[in-house]
């Protein structure tokens, strides 16, 4: 349930506890004032609760204790008072068993997300919560030597009496609100008030999206229109969309790919031919295969509109974009991308020699496309998902820095509008452009799984699929749920490998395949896992130096 950066006041209705199959609960950035219900104890599935920036008090129930999958809890920016209650044993472990039976608090944790910052907290922190950053604890009034950057002593004393009396008893102006109580039948006539409100813009917006549904969401200026089936839709382009994008023409990509003749990979629907450019750099150019003919102006816009996409992205782990080719002259749409010298994952993980891909290469891989990754999802307003995110679509540089790259986005364009307007969806779009949140989100956490394929391909070598052994998953679950038998996983052909690391990776793999997308954690809270538990410091790439060396020396 997303209902964050609204305008909604009031208190949390109790009746959500009842909600048992209820997986997310989000209503940051709000008005809501009161307790934080008790009942909420009852959400039995729920994996995410998202309270911050409200205006909550009261003390943090400890029936938030009873629930066994939340792992990620964010309280901060309100006026919750109190200790956060903990037991006086317990500690975090993210392979804790779901089935613990400790309801007495938060402890045992299993968050790997926990923010109690800026309230008017008080007392200790819980020792089994301190895994989490100090930062998640600051602006309160603990007394704690664990915590950090704490409230003045003056504030935590007028924000424990809810600024009725001051410090010594002195008396402080009283706002009225929080001296006359609101009738109930007031109260209940607000919220009716509020609800009908919420109604009436859901289908102002809904009217007015089926009226505007083919029209880009930009400013128009010259118009192109198809020539046609696609006529009887009639689909408005502006023909300076692309206008601040850098454009290169098909004589100097032609030049610069020798007449075309590089070509280092094909589909259906693209050619990418390498190329080197007249100031030096070297690049990738995709190349649609589309004839003027069959070119819509849906096809135009969905184009046009990725162009735009992919021109926002800026990442050292993202593919950089260099520019686009738009002309009719020969009919000719490509776009240009830093080129990559050292192939794809998949090509060093299957076919090419096992020993260049060290463990500690695969870590370094690893963390660097959970870092795009984390980029694309989370650093990004609105989210980007790669379309088919597998070892292929992953490149790597002379040094091993990995490159994401979304070249089977075109796939989805084709295979949907070479059918007839009536196969568009429900919503009057096409793919690609105004797509909905939810959409996106399904979309992000697909890319969340294929991301724990990865990790397994690169801890195995294996293949994600193959005809004699069946699928990587299906494989691999069956050491993974029992973590003495992890070793097995492990590239016969690798050495050095830390188990340390193996045990965080196998940790965020087990996340990130859960068959209930609801439960896969965020690339946020997978990046800081692997950051944390994986040593890539000088220190321990001179160690793994120092053992290949000795190993050498042994052979020798």
């Amino acid at each position: 349930m997303y209902l964050d950066h609204n305008l909604f006041f009031g208190t949390i209705p109790k009746l959500i506890g009842s909600l048992r199959n209820l997986r997310v609960l989000d209503l940051s950035v709000n008005r809501l004032t009161g307790p934080i219900p008790s009942k909420l104890g009852g959400l039995s599935s729920v994996s995410v609760i998202n309270f911050h920036s409200n205006g909550l008090s009261g003390k943090i129930p400890s029936e938030l204790g009873k629930l066994q999958n939340l792992v990620e809890l964010r309280l901060d920016r309100n006026r919750l008072k109190g200790s956060i209650p903990g037991s006086k044993t317990g500690s975090f472990s993210p392979t804790s068993s779901i089935g613990s039976t400790a309801h007495n608090g938060l402890c045992p944790s299993r968050l790997y997300v926990g923010d109690f910052s800026y309230n008017f907290l008080v007392g200790k922190i819980p020792s089994c919560l301190k895994y989490l950053p100090r930062s998640s604890f600051q602006g309160n009034c603990f007394q704690d030597e664990y915590s950090t950057q704490q409230r003045a002593l003056q504030i935590c004393m007028s924000g424990s009496t809810g600024q009725r009396g001051g410090i010594n008893g002195s008396k402080h102006p009283v706002h009225k609100h929080e001296r006359m109580q609101q009738p109930t039948w007031l109260l209940v006539l607000e919220i009716a008030t509020g609800v009908l409100l919420v109604v009436f813009v859901i289908t102002g917006i809904v009217t007015a999206s089926r009226s505007c549904k083919l029209k880009p969401s930009i400013r128009i200026s010259s118009w192109n229109r198809s020539k046609s089936w696609s006529d009887e839709i009639t689909v408005l382009i502006d023909s300076d969309m692309l206008k601040s994008l850098p454009k290169l023409s098909r004589q100097e990509l032609e030049v610069a790919c020798e007449d075309f003749s590089n070509i280092i990979g094909s589909s259906p629907e693209t050619v990418v031919y390498k190329g080197t450019m007249k100031d030096g750099p070297e690049v990738s150019v995709i190349s649609l295969c589309a004839f003027e003919g069959h070119w819509t102006s849906h096809h135009e816009l969905f184009y046009q509109n990725k162009v735009i996409d992919l021109s926002r992205l800026n990442h050292e782990n993202i593919a950089k974009f260099l520019g686009y080719c738009r002309e009719s002259d020969p009919f000719s749409r490509m776009l240009v991308f830093e080129y990559a010298s050292n192939g794809t994952l998949f090509e060093h993980l299957h076919y090419g020699d096992g020993a260049q891909l060290s463990w500690l290469r695969r870590m370094k891989i690893a963390i660097g496309i959970a870092q795009g990754l984390r980029y694309l999802h989370t650093e990004l307003q609105p989210p980007f998902a790669i379309s088919e995110l597998n070892s292929n679509s992953v490149y790597v540089t002379e040094d091993f820095t990995p490159k994401l790259v979304d070249f089977e986005c075109w796939k989805m364009m084709f295979s949907k509008h070479e059918k007839a307007p009536s196969h568009f969806n429900s919503k009057g779009s096409f793919p690609g452009h105004g797509d909905s949140a939810e959409d996106k989100h399904a979309d992000i956490q697909g890319n969340t799984y294929a991301f724990g394929v990865i990790l397994l391909e690169i801890i195995s070598g294996r293949l994600p699929y193959c005809k004699d052994k069946g699928y990587l998953v299906d494989w691999a679950t069956k050491f993974l749920q029992q973590p003495e038998e992890i070793g097995k996983l492990v590239d016969p052909e690798l050495s050095n490998v830390r188990t340390e690391d193996l045990a965080v990776l196998c940790s965020v793999v087990s996340r990130c395949i859960d068959p209930d997308p609801s439960k896969r954690p965020s690339m946020q809270i997978i990046t800081g896992v692997l950051e944390n538990g994986i040593d890539l410091s000088a220190a321990a790439i001179l160690k793994e130096s120092l053992l290949a060396w000795a190993e050498l020396a042994l052979a020798l």
